[in-house]
């Protein structure tokens, strides 16, 4: 395994986001009974996971997640917009901007 440089590997950032964006699909289902959340949450959080997976094996690998953060926190950013409420889109459109600049700084901070 290659070190990116950071005191924490950037997977294990990954690792975090992948339990946030899943536990809150479930959360969801299970205070309003949202299928949809679950759904989103479970398939998102699987995204979140397998790009942390492959962050684990090499480090330059960070399209996957690039596609899924940025797609969840546009879809979340627009649900804080209409709702104003900081749970859960506003928590998980912030969570995913902030892993995005991450992986961004790091991508550029890389050797080449």
């Amino acid at each position: 395994m290659q070190d990116t440089g950071s005191v924490v590997p950037l997977h294990w950032f990954g690792f975090g986001y992948t339990a946030l964006v899943a536990s809150g699909g479930i959360v969801g289902y299970v205070k309003a009974g949202s299928e949809p959340s679950l759904a989103a949450g479970l398939l998102f959080g699987s995204l979140a996971g397998l790009d942390a997976y492959q962050l684990s094996q090499d480090p330059r690998n960070v399209w996957i997640f690039l596609a899924t953060s940025g797609t969840l926190a546009g879809i979340m950013g627009m649900r804080f917009y209409h709702s104003g409420k900081f749970m859960p889109a506003d928590l998980i459109a912030g969570a995913s901007l902030l892993k995005a600049v991450k992986v961004g700084v790091s991508m550029f901070n890389r050797p080449h």
